[in-house]
């Protein structure tokens, strides 16, 4: 039967809120447990309490989110599979790889969301607050891999930054539609080439200002740009943006634009004027696009150490100082500090799932950038990550199988987790079954193994479906179990007068040694396909070995021999020495069977004086 996906049921606590019940909680992987606490108000009457098990992670159970954790599996096993041989700064291109891909895929989730947003209207709300989850998650990614994974130095590294904000500030486009449709340009998006094409356009509009238009176009034309792939040196570049420095701020100084306060105002921003750039706060949108737009016109050649600084400089000043930095504030200002473990904890804390820092540690991790952290139980920080984020997927129903590459990438307690996890799996469908059965036989977890095939035995069992449960106890190698369903095959053959699953039985092979009723059966079936196929002699030897072995239940005795009856009346005589007591059987049965073995013994005896003579 196929796993199908299904929506979380909603599970309501009833009381809460009317009644101020007290709760209890505690956390666990994708779940958290509610209950009633002990406690109660006065004049409240007690009664037995109630315990409700809560969703709390629902991103799993988003179909589209579900695409950005199996994506992103492949490309951690991928990333695993790296050769630790090679030194990790050789390594660098494939990490930088790695982690756009990472971002493709959380890009690509979010852009579904945005298509899911403008069909689904009952659902708006909740994905729209999926995609800023999204966006600030791969906010964060991108600037991590440009401090920490790409290492950018000075001078490539204000590009990375530009790139950065144009790439996630979702309306700089916009805003610079804004801008190009109004009068005035302002390059503090930072679109110099938007802010030439206004000028251009307004000088041919207002023909008084075309000299001033065409000097601030100059400005702008001259402003040098850091080519990495040049010739040019970090040296030369910052001697060459000096001079176009001086340059600007001799036309501010000469008073160049005064009889235009609009590109004065541009004058002033490309000379770094901090409070110029603020007066027009509501064209830059963060305090992290204000810090790169500083950058930009005051230091283009800073380096990484440098950063801190200007970061809480540019957060403060942009920040009303009445208002708390949020979350993403801190998380970015913590990079921008380049304290990776400050950023993984408050990521921890703020966003709502493991996936992003279990991905992200374990990338910095393979690229020799996390120092070691061990926690307080012996594992590392990235380690324990990954098992959060591992034990949250088992609780899906069809992500669990993702988990299992995970857990096996984790040296220290990842056999462990994943033990106590697949025990844990439910086991709803036989096929389901065989997949956890597979993956603790390819790992060698005999415990799990026999515990999963006697479960499933059991199930079988109790569901009437006797070769489903000898085959499941036979791989369990329960002798006990194989005993019991053997009893029940042939209580079964004894009420139809027929075997099922005739397929398995006669295909059991070295397995049927399993027991000593497991063995009778097959022998015993093995002495009807010698009767079916008329090897009358053979059949009687084996059924005569069954007899005399003493391997068969003592209720099958009187089947045996009424078995042996037809092979008694044949013209090839075989001979049976039985040796019974009178116990309780019919007696017509035990005067036929009497009758029958006189009438073969006789044939016997004559059979060999004849051979002798």
């Amino acid at each position: 039967m196929e796993e199908v996906d299904v929506e979380p049921t909603t599970t309501l606590i009833p009381g809460v809120g009317l009644k101020q019940k007290h709760l209890g909680f505690e956390w666990g992987p994708g779940d958290i447990l509610v209950y009633e606490t002990n406690f109660r108000p006065a004049g409240e009457r007690s009664g037995c309490p109630s315990v409700h098990v809560v969703r709390k992670d629902e991103d799993i159970y988003s179909p589209i989110l579900r695409k950005l954790f199996n994506e992103s599996h492949h490309i951690f096993v991928g990333l695993q599979n790296i050769t630790e041989d090679v030194p990790s700064k050789n390594k660098k291109p494939q990490f930088v790889s790695i982690s756009k891909n990472y971002r493709s895929v959380i890009r690509a989730c979010m852009e579904e969301l945005h298509t899911c947003c403008a069909h689904l209207v009952l659902f708006v709300l909740r994905l729209h607050s999926q995609v800023s989850i999204l966006l600030a998650t791969e906010l964060i990614w991108n600037l991590c891999e440009v401090l920490f994974i790409d290492a950018a130095p000075a001078g490539c590294l204000l590009l990375h930054l530009l790139d950065w904000v144009r790439l996630h500030k979702a309306d700089v486009d916009e805003k610079a539609k804004e801008v190009l449709q109004s009068d005035m340009a302002h390059p503090v998006l930072p679109h110099v080439a938007s802010a030439r094409h206004v000028l251009t356009k307004q000088a041919s509009v207002q023909a008084a200002s075309r000299t001033l238009y065409q000097l601030m176009d100059t400005l702008l034309h001259k402003m040098p740009v850091f080519n990495p792939s040049g010739t040019q040196t970090l040296t030369e570049f910052d001697m060459k943006w000096r001079h176009w420095h001086e340059e600007c701020d001799r036309c501010l100084q000469d008073k160049s634009f005064a009889s235009n306060p609009h590109l004065e105002t541009i004058c002033k921003i490309l000379l770094g004027d901090e409070d110029a750039m603020l007066e027009h706060k509501e064209l830059l949108g963060t305090w992290y696009h204000f810090l790169v737009s500083r950058l930009l016109f005051s230091h283009p050649t800073v380096k990484p150490a440098e950063l801190h600084y200007y970061a809480k400089s540019s957060m403060d000043m942009f920040l009303d100082s009445r208002s708390v930095p949020e979350p993403l504030d801190s998380i970015l200002l913590a990079a921008f500090e380049f304290d990776l473990h400050q950023v993984i904890k408050d990521c921890s804390i703020a966003l709502n799932n493991w996936w992003f820092v279990a991905h992200l540690t374990d990338l910095l991790d393979h690229c020799k950038l996390l120092q070691s952290h061990n926690l307080h139980f012996g594992s590392n920080l990235r380690e324990f990550l990954v098992l959060e984020y591992a034990s949250g997927l088992v609780s899906h129903h069809s992500l669990w199988q993702l988990a299992v590459d995970y857990f096996d990438h984790c040296p220290e307690f990842g056999r462990v987790y994943l033990e106590l996890q697949l025990e844990r799996v439910p086991l709803e469908t036989e096929r389901k079954a065989l997949k956890v059965l597979r993956i603790c036989e390819q790992r060698h977890m005999t415990e799990q193994v026999r515990s999963i095939c006697k479960i499933m035995a059991k199930r079988a069992l109790s569901n009437n479906r006797l070769g489903s449960a000898l085959s499941w106890s036979i791989r369990a190698k329960d002798a006990g179990f194989a005993t019991l369903i053997s009893e029940r095959f042939l209580q079964d053959y004894c009420t139809r007068g027929s075997f099922s699953d005739l397929d398995l039985i006669d295909n059991l092979g070295p397995a049927m040694l399993l027991s000593d009723r497991l063995t009778f059966l097959g022998k015993y079936r093995e002495f009807h396909r010698l009767y079916g196929e008329n090897k009358f002699t053979e059949a009687g030897k084996l059924l005569l070995s069954l007899m005399t072995a003493k391997i068969a239940p003592r209720s099958f005795w009187m089947t045996l021999l009424t078995d042996a009856l037809p092979l008694l009346e044949q013209k090839e005589s075989c001979v049976f020495v039985c040796v019974f007591q009178g116990e309780d059987v019919e007696t017509a049965k035990l005067e036929l069977l009497r009758l029958a073995l006189a009438r073969n013994l006789a044939m016997a005896i004559v059979k060999e004086g004849t051979v002798e003579a």
